[in-house]
């Protein structure tokens, strides 16, 4: 046990205490592992790095409290938004490292307003840092502690195997900008389960890469497992892409509420991104007041508005960058409250979506809600209350399905075989 302050940590919410936290965490890693305590107090701190085989423990009434000075975050090279480029380097960080592990009942604020502020003013020079991401490490844990006000993403394994993220509570306010909650990216074997997440993006984003990624590192995303989470807000509950081009396979999904969040299950991706959504199920899933429930979109142009390949709604040659997305399965799912459409799946003409079945499904329409959007797609239609909407899938299953409250037809289709 190497507690730091020991090591000259203050813990008194002013002095920066950076420096004698590194220094706990460094002795720690000499000495063959061990945990890092941090008890009741406040440590003020910029980027920290974990080593192997060290657990970085916060008590109860212990506080992490992000630096606000852009200096104490020195700008390091790490995949953001797909792409491997400089950032700040996040607030707890490390590189191929194993056995690592973030536990207890303590909090890590990571103050992120006056980051906020300067991404919305575009004088940003790098990306923001993320709160928590790992690069390339085996055997990462994040247990029961609260994260909340993160610059930038909260939580963010790259190319991580064997992760557990565990009873931890993740609060960034509604309207912060691009605050997400858990994003693991290429990464697998990774198990999210008891959290409660509410944030002001996508509380689970999982993602593999854009097609500007060096291809040896769009590594696939696979065998995830989310499980017992409540999702509160955000523009997702769980979401696919849309940096997808690594691949995503193996994902389930069961016994999670979802609550005011824009889009409960939601797929994305484009033409150009390549790369394949495979074997996604999702069982015992109850949503509230969500825009639209379940979303696939293969259109997705944020980043590529009036992009005419992007757009167009003609077939197009098929190639290594056509996305392709099968063997998506819903079952046992209420949602209440749907306010734009029940649904909104949309394959490209030449790559229909293979294989979707929605089983034991009951969804009720708002009995008021203001006309808007169901997916980032160009040329997109404004609806309001409609019904599931699907077009170019091949395999579309149906069972036990009913919709409510809905105006006009319960069930689109275009281009799509039952």
């Amino acid at each position: 046990m190497f507690d730091v302050r020991d090591f000259g940590a203050a813990g008194d919410g002013l002095s920066l205490d950076t420096a004698a936290i590194q220094r706990a965490i460094d002795a720690c890693a000499m000495a063959g592992g061990g945990t890092v305590h941090c008890g009741t107090g406040t440590y003020v701190t910029g980027a920290l790095f974990l080593r192997d085989r060290v657990t970085l423990e916060l008590e109860a009434g212990a506080t992490l409290l992000a630096s606000q000075d852009p200096a104490d975050y020195p700008v390091i090279h790490s995949r953001w938004e797909g792409v491997n480029q400089e950032t700040h380097a996040p607030l707890i960080g490390g590189h191929q490292l194993e056995d690592i592990a973030i536990v207890g009942r303590g909090t890590i604020d990571g103050q992120g307003a006056a980051w906020w502020q300067r991404f919305q003013d575009g004088t940003l020079r790098y990306p923001r840092p993320r709160l928590i991401s790992f690069t390339d490490c085996q055997k990462v844990l994040i247990e029961g502690v609260t994260l909340m006000r993160s610059p930038g993403w909260t939580v963010n394994p790259v190319r991580c195997h064997n992760v557990t993220i565990d009873k931890v509570t993740i609060l960034n306010p509604p309207d912060s900008p691009n605050t997400d909650g858990i994003n693991p990216d290429s990464c697998n074997n990774v198990r999210i389960s008891n959290c409660h997440i509410d944030v002001g993006d996508d509380c689970i984003a999982i993602k593999s890469g854009t097609e500007a990624e060096d291809p040896d590192r769009r590594l696939p995303c696979e065998n995830i497992t989310i499980t017992n989470c409540i999702m509160i807000h955000g523009h997702g509950g769980v979401v696919i892409g849309s940096e997808m081009s690594g691949g995503v396979r193996n994902i389930a999904i069961s016994n999670c509420i979802f609550e005011g969040t824009d889009r409960g299950i939601r797929l994305k991706s484009r033409r150009g991104r390549g790369g394949v959504i495979e074997d996604v199920r999702v069982t015992n899933v109850i949503m509230t007041g969500a825009l639209c429930p379940f979303t696939v979109n293969l259109y997705y142009a944020c980043g590529a508005w009036g992009n005419k390949t992007v757009a167009d709604r003609q077939p197009r040659a098929v190639d290594a960058g056509t996305p392709r997305v099968r063997r998506i399965h819903l079952s046992h799912i209420t949602a209440r409250d749907a306010k734009l459409a029940a649904g909104w799946v949309w394959g490209l003409p030449e790559m229909p979506i293979e294989g979707v079945t929605l089983d034991d499904v009951w969804i009720s329409m708002a009995a008021e809600a203001e006309p808007g959007y169901p997916e980032m797609a160009d040329g997109v239609e404004p609806m309001q209350r409609a019904g599931l909407f699907v077009r170019h899938v091949r395999g579309l299953r149906l069972r036990d399905v009913e919709i409510t409250g809905q105006r006009g037809p319960g069930l689109l289709l275009d281009d799509t075989v039952e």
